[in-house]
Protein backbone atom coordinates (compact mmCIF):
# COMPACT_ATOMS: atom_id res chain seq x y z
CA UNK A 1 0.00 0.00 0.00
CA UNK A 2 1.44 4.05 -0.70
CA UNK A 3 1.50 6.11 1.90
CA UNK A 4 2.19 9.63 2.32
CA UNK A 5 4.78 11.21 5.28
CA UNK A 6 3.72 14.51 5.95
CA UNK A 7 6.58 15.87 8.09
CA UNK A 8 6.07 18.63 10.05
CA UNK A 9 8.39 20.47 12.55
CA UNK A 10 9.10 24.04 13.71
CA UNK A 11 10.67 25.75 11.15
CA UNK A 12 13.06 28.38 13.65
CA UNK A 13 14.08 24.62 15.24
CA UNK A 14 16.88 24.39 12.97
CA UNK A 15 20.20 25.73 12.79
CA UNK A 16 22.20 25.63 9.32
CA UNK A 17 24.38 22.41 10.32
CA UNK A 18 21.19 21.06 11.56
CA UNK A 19 19.34 21.38 8.61
CA UNK A 20 22.09 20.24 5.86
CA UNK A 21 22.48 17.33 8.26
CA UNK A 22 18.90 16.73 8.47
CA UNK A 23 18.99 16.81 4.63
CA UNK A 24 22.05 14.35 4.15
CA UNK A 25 20.53 11.90 6.14
CA UNK A 26 16.68 11.80 4.31
CA UNK A 27 18.50 11.77 1.14
CA UNK A 28 20.53 8.44 2.08
CA UNK A 29 17.39 7.29 3.50
CA UNK A 30 15.16 7.71 0.12
CA UNK A 31 18.33 5.57 -1.50
CA UNK A 32 17.93 3.30 1.03
CA UNK A 33 14.28 2.65 0.10
CA UNK A 34 14.64 2.76 -3.32
CA UNK A 35 17.12 -0.14 -3.12
CA UNK A 36 14.07 -1.63 -1.27
CA UNK A 37 11.55 -0.76 -4.23
CA UNK A 38 9.68 1.18 -1.92
CA UNK A 39 10.34 4.36 -2.42
CA UNK A 40 7.90 6.53 -5.01
CA UNK A 41 8.91 10.21 -3.75
CA UNK A 42 9.95 12.72 -1.35
CA UNK A 43 11.02 16.69 -1.21
CA UNK A 44 11.60 19.39 1.27
CA UNK A 45 9.24 22.31 0.53
CA UNK A 46 10.32 25.77 0.81
CA UNK A 47 9.29 27.56 3.69
CA UNK A 48 5.54 28.20 5.27
CA UNK A 49 6.20 32.22 4.46
CA UNK A 50 6.06 31.66 0.87
CA UNK A 51 2.67 29.58 0.94
CA UNK A 52 -0.43 30.75 -1.05
CA UNK A 53 -3.84 29.54 -0.19
CA UNK A 54 -6.46 29.61 -2.96
CA UNK A 55 -10.18 29.24 -2.56
CA UNK A 56 -13.34 29.88 -4.88
CA UNK A 57 -16.48 30.90 -2.67
CA UNK A 58 -19.32 31.44 -4.79
CA UNK A 59 -17.52 31.74 -8.62
CA UNK A 60 -14.87 34.43 -6.63
CA UNK A 61 -11.58 33.20 -6.40
CA UNK A 62 -10.08 33.85 -2.75
CA UNK A 63 -5.72 34.18 -2.27
CA UNK A 64 -4.19 34.78 0.45
CA UNK A 65 -0.75 34.78 2.09
CA UNK A 66 0.67 31.98 4.07
CA UNK A 67 0.07 28.70 4.92
CA UNK A 68 -3.35 26.78 5.68
CA UNK A 69 -3.26 26.66 9.27
CA UNK A 70 -0.92 28.82 11.81
CA UNK A 71 0.64 25.91 13.62
CA UNK A 72 3.74 25.69 16.09
CA UNK A 73 4.89 22.92 13.43
CA UNK A 74 4.71 23.33 9.70
CA UNK A 75 4.96 20.99 7.04
CA UNK A 76 8.18 21.08 5.71
CA UNK A 77 8.16 17.85 3.19
CA UNK A 78 6.81 14.50 2.43
CA UNK A 79 8.01 11.27 1.47
CA UNK A 80 5.57 8.81 -0.24
CA UNK A 81 6.33 5.17 0.02
CA UNK A 82 4.60 1.54 -0.83
CA UNK A 83 5.39 -0.77 2.12
CA UNK A 84 2.80 -3.80 2.82
CA UNK A 85 1.43 -2.26 6.19
CA UNK A 86 1.07 0.56 8.42
CA UNK A 87 3.62 -0.72 11.08
CA UNK A 88 5.97 -0.28 7.91
CA UNK A 89 5.08 2.71 7.52
CA UNK A 90 5.65 3.81 11.11
CA UNK A 91 9.11 2.14 11.08
CA UNK A 92 9.81 4.73 8.04
CA UNK A 93 8.71 8.07 9.82
CA UNK A 94 10.81 6.93 12.84
CA UNK A 95 13.81 7.18 10.36
CA UNK A 96 13.03 10.46 9.09
CA UNK A 97 15.71 12.67 10.63
CA UNK A 98 12.84 15.74 11.65
CA UNK A 99 10.75 13.22 13.63
CA UNK A 100 12.77 13.93 16.85
CA UNK A 101 11.93 17.71 16.69
CA UNK A 102 8.30 17.03 15.21
CA UNK A 103 5.55 15.25 14.02
CA UNK A 104 5.44 12.76 10.67
CA UNK A 105 1.28 12.15 9.99
CA UNK A 106 1.41 8.97 8.06
CA UNK A 107 -1.79 8.81 5.55
CA UNK A 108 -2.68 5.81 3.66
CA UNK A 109 -3.46 6.96 -0.47
CA UNK A 110 -6.52 6.08 -1.90
CA UNK A 111 -6.48 4.69 -5.53
CA UNK A 112 -8.12 6.63 -8.04
CA UNK A 113 -8.81 5.70 -11.72
CA UNK A 114 -8.22 8.16 -14.62
CA UNK A 115 -4.96 9.20 -12.85
CA UNK A 116 -2.23 9.90 -15.82
CA UNK A 117 1.52 7.83 -14.96
CA UNK A 118 3.23 9.54 -12.58
CA UNK A 119 6.85 11.29 -14.55
CA UNK A 120 9.01 11.74 -11.29
CA UNK A 121 12.31 13.25 -11.19
CA UNK A 122 13.32 17.29 -11.11
CA UNK A 123 11.40 20.18 -13.27
CA UNK A 124 13.60 21.04 -15.92
CA UNK A 125 14.28 24.70 -18.02
CA UNK A 126 12.06 27.15 -16.30
CA UNK A 127 9.51 25.63 -14.97
CA UNK A 128 9.61 24.61 -10.83
CA UNK A 129 7.95 21.48 -9.07
CA UNK A 130 5.18 23.44 -6.58
CA UNK A 131 3.30 20.53 -4.45
CA UNK A 132 -0.80 21.35 -3.94
CA UNK A 133 -1.78 20.40 -0.60
CA UNK A 134 -5.64 19.99 -0.74
CA UNK A 135 -7.57 20.52 2.41
CA UNK A 136 -11.56 19.11 2.31
CA UNK A 137 -14.23 19.73 4.65
CA UNK A 138 -15.09 16.06 5.01
CA UNK A 139 -18.50 16.53 6.74
CA UNK A 140 -19.50 18.45 3.89
CA UNK A 141 -18.48 15.56 1.43
CA UNK A 142 -20.84 12.97 3.88
CA UNK A 143 -23.81 15.25 3.63
CA UNK A 144 -24.05 15.81 -0.28
CA UNK A 145 -23.51 11.71 -0.64
CA UNK A 146 -21.06 9.46 -2.34
CA UNK A 147 -22.31 10.33 -6.00
CA UNK A 148 -21.44 14.25 -5.54
CA UNK A 149 -18.36 13.41 -4.11
CA UNK A 150 -17.25 10.47 -6.62
CA UNK A 151 -18.53 12.80 -9.45
CA UNK A 152 -15.66 15.26 -7.54
CA UNK A 153 -12.83 13.17 -7.38
CA UNK A 154 -13.76 12.24 -11.24
CA UNK A 155 -13.50 16.21 -11.80
CA UNK A 156 -9.79 16.05 -10.23
CA UNK A 157 -8.85 13.21 -12.11
CA UNK A 158 -10.10 15.48 -15.60
CA UNK A 159 -7.87 18.27 -14.07
CA UNK A 160 -4.83 16.33 -13.59
CA UNK A 161 -5.23 14.56 -17.49
CA UNK A 162 -5.48 18.06 -18.95
CA UNK A 163 -2.53 19.20 -16.75
CA UNK A 164 -0.86 16.18 -18.53
CA UNK A 165 -1.44 17.12 -21.94
CA UNK A 166 0.13 20.25 -21.06
CA UNK A 167 3.51 19.25 -19.41
CA UNK A 168 2.26 20.51 -16.05
CA UNK A 169 1.55 17.24 -14.42
CA UNK A 170 3.72 15.03 -11.85
CA UNK A 171 1.65 13.02 -9.69
CA UNK A 172 -1.40 13.65 -7.93
CA UNK A 173 -3.85 11.23 -5.24
CA UNK A 174 -6.40 11.47 -2.55
CA UNK A 175 -5.98 10.12 0.53
CA UNK A 176 -7.81 8.05 2.24
CA UNK A 177 -9.96 9.70 5.39
CA UNK A 178 -8.57 11.51 8.14
CA UNK A 179 -9.68 8.53 10.53
CA UNK A 180 -7.11 6.62 9.12
CA UNK A 181 -4.37 9.21 9.87
CA UNK A 182 -1.38 8.49 12.08
CA UNK A 183 0.71 10.41 13.67
CA UNK A 184 4.53 9.41 14.80
CA UNK A 185 6.96 11.59 16.86
CA UNK A 186 10.35 10.35 18.91
CA UNK A 187 11.35 12.07 21.93
CA UNK A 188 14.49 11.35 24.14
CA UNK A 189 14.63 8.24 21.98
CA UNK A 190 10.76 6.83 23.26
CA UNK A 191 8.44 6.45 19.90
CA UNK A 192 5.17 7.92 20.49
CA UNK A 193 2.58 6.81 18.20
CA UNK A 194 -1.11 8.44 18.23
CA UNK A 195 -4.39 7.79 16.16
CA UNK A 196 -5.39 10.77 14.10
CA UNK A 197 -4.06 13.33 12.28
CA UNK A 198 -1.33 16.04 13.43
CA UNK A 199 -3.30 18.78 13.88
CA UNK A 200 -7.35 18.83 14.60
CA UNK A 201 -8.96 21.38 11.52
CA UNK A 202 -12.71 21.42 10.62
CA UNK A 203 -10.99 21.13 6.72
CA UNK A 204 -8.20 17.93 6.31
CA UNK A 205 -5.92 16.81 4.05
CA UNK A 206 -7.63 15.01 1.24
CA UNK A 207 -5.42 15.16 -1.47
CA UNK A 208 -2.25 16.48 -3.47
CA UNK A 209 -0.93 17.27 -6.41
CA UNK A 210 2.56 17.96 -7.74
CA UNK A 211 2.75 19.59 -10.66
CA UNK A 212 5.34 21.60 -12.57
CA UNK A 213 4.71 25.72 -13.29
CA UNK A 214 6.81 28.53 -14.04
CA UNK A 215 6.34 30.63 -10.99
CA UNK A 216 3.76 31.45 -8.17
CA UNK A 217 0.98 32.96 -9.98
CA UNK A 218 0.80 30.01 -12.34
CA UNK A 219 1.17 27.67 -9.48
CA UNK A 220 -2.17 29.19 -7.99
CA UNK A 221 -4.00 29.41 -11.33
CA UNK A 222 -3.41 25.83 -11.43
CA UNK A 223 -4.49 25.05 -7.71
CA UNK A 224 -7.65 27.12 -8.43
CA UNK A 225 -9.05 24.27 -10.92
CA UNK A 226 -9.18 21.58 -8.02
CA UNK A 227 -13.14 21.36 -7.25
CA UNK A 228 -12.18 20.71 -3.98
CA UNK A 229 -11.23 24.89 -3.52
CA UNK A 230 -14.68 25.41 -3.57
CA UNK A 231 -15.74 23.87 -0.52
CA UNK A 232 -12.17 23.80 1.00
CA UNK A 233 -8.58 25.38 0.16
CA UNK A 234 -5.76 24.55 -1.80
CA UNK A 235 -2.24 25.48 -0.14
CA UNK A 236 0.49 26.30 -2.62
CA UNK A 237 4.12 25.33 -1.88
CA UNK A 238 6.71 25.49 -3.93
CA UNK A 239 9.50 22.06 -4.18
CA UNK A 240 12.64 22.08 -3.49
CA UNK A 241 14.31 20.02 -6.41
CA UNK A 242 17.04 17.67 -5.06
CA UNK A 243 19.33 16.26 -8.10
CA UNK A 244 20.75 13.33 -5.42
CA UNK A 245 17.41 12.27 -4.95
CA UNK A 246 16.84 8.48 -6.62
CA UNK A 247 14.09 7.80 -9.18
CA UNK A 248 10.68 6.55 -7.83
CA UNK A 249 9.44 3.09 -8.79
CA UNK A 250 6.95 2.74 -11.22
Amino acid sequence: MKYMLLVYSPENSWTPDEWNSCLQESVALCHELAALGQFHGASPLHPVATAHCVRLRDGQRLVTAGPFAETTEQLGGYYIVDVPNLDDAIAIACRIPAVKKGTVEIRPLFPLDGLPAEKPGPASGDLRQFLLICYDDEEYWTAVGPDVHLAAMREAAEVTRDLDSRGRYLSASPLRPVSTATSVRLRDGRRIVTDGPFAETREILGGYYLILAQHPGEAVDLAARHPGTRVGTVEVRQVYTLTDLPESNP
